[in-house]
């Protein structure tokens, strides 16, 4: 890193107090086992104190109530990973990107582009396309017809934006993500399968991230929605007509399948499966690798895994476990029983 900050300064700018020495200089951040000096690292949790102790970092953010753990100059607050992302952000700040259009660029003499903006090498921009200021569109990035992109909205090489989308502000799509493609809609008849046609959009409200070949389907006729703040890692499949509600984060290889609504502040774990048409409530946690195969309708964590076997054993298998409850009664009764007859 080339540029070094003070505690003072970095408190300065993100908030927090320090403990001990703010003079101390930083220039990186890092993990507690890897840290050496310049290094700042965070602290959660208790158990790791081993690592605290054996650290070569320069300084900590942690909670006040571990100030007492490391002899260390520290800044104090209340969410030490949080701050750890900020203070992360602070000293990797994105690289500058210059304003302009690369000569490469086929625009539609339609599209509404602010000198603000910068569109990268071999960047595609059809008809009536609409861009806010300093939106960032990199080299490969693909914008079909009357699509409009709003204010500070970043997209990282081979982006694909199908006709008629809207994204939000401050938003960040990386690299291969593909919004507003064809839902899975196909109707039977006479043994061939007929297309839908999928004429709704996709809808994505501010500050959202969209990790690498993650893809959004447009809606068969309603819009497939990404509320405010939602959070999709990579390789990510929302079906069409989806609402995912605000601040919902999930993680990578999960499926949802068509007409699904999430709620809000969700978290869903990865390569978890949510069948179609369900719907979720808010502040609802899936476990990892679960499939959820009816609808969530009070907050809690949810898990559905069980052992690999045949479908006939596990039919089996998932009969009895619905069985449990009135299996441990009646043990508790033959328990019972057995303890009154060795009493006489």
């Amino acid at each position: 890193m080339s540029h070094e900050y003070s505690l003072n300064d970095i408190v300065s700018a993100l908030g927090g107090h320090i403990v001990g020495d703010g003079n101390v200089l930083i220039n990186r951040v890092s993990s507690i086992a890897n840290a050496k000096a310049g290094s700042i690292s965070f602290f959660n949790d208790s158990k790791y104190q081993k690592a605290l102790v054996a650290s070569e970092a320069s300084a900590f953010i942690m909670r006040d109530a571990h100030v007492n753990l490391s002899a260390r100059p520290k800044i104090i607050v209340d969410n030490p990973y949080a701050y750890f992302a900020k203070l992360s952000a602070f000293l990797n700040p994105l690289a500058d990107i210059s304003q302009g259009t690369h000569e490469t660029a086929v625009i539609h003499p339609t599209a509404h582009i602010p000198d603000t903006c910068s569109i990268g090498p071999m960047v595609v921009i059809g008809e009536n396309v609409t861009l806010g200021e300093h939106v960032v569109i990199t080299s490969g990035c693909v914008i079909e017809n009357d699509v409009s992109i709003a204010s500070g909205t970043r997209l990282e090489p081979n982006v694909v934006i199908k006709h008629h989308c809207e994204i939000g502000e401050n938003c960040h799509l990386f690299s291969g993500v593909v919004i507003g493609s064809d839902g899975f809609g196909y109707a039977e008849e006479s043994g061939v399968w007929l297309k839908i046609p999928q004429v709704g959009r996709v809808i994505i409200q501010a500050n959202v991230d969209i990790g690498a070949n993650t893809t959004v389907d447009r809606g068969a006729i309603d819009d497939t929605i990404l509320e405010e703040g939602v959070k999709l890692d990579n390789l990510i499949q929302i079906g069409h007509n989806c609402v995912i509600g605000a601040h919902t984060v999930i993680a990578g290889c999960v499926g949802v399948a068509g007409s699904a609504r999430i709620g809000k502040h969700c978290k869903i774990g990865g390569a978890a499966m949510i069948l179609g048409h369900l719907e979720v409530a808010d502040h609802v946690t899936i476990s990892p690798g679960s499939m959820i195969t009816r609808s969530l309708p009070v907050a809690d964590t949810y898990t559905a895994l069980m052992p690999f076997q045949t479908h006939k054993a596990w039919l089996s298998t998932a009969a009895r476990i619905r069985h449990l409850d009135d299996f441990a009664d009646r043990i508790k009764q033959l328990e019972h029983e057995i303890a009154l007859l060795k009493a006489k």
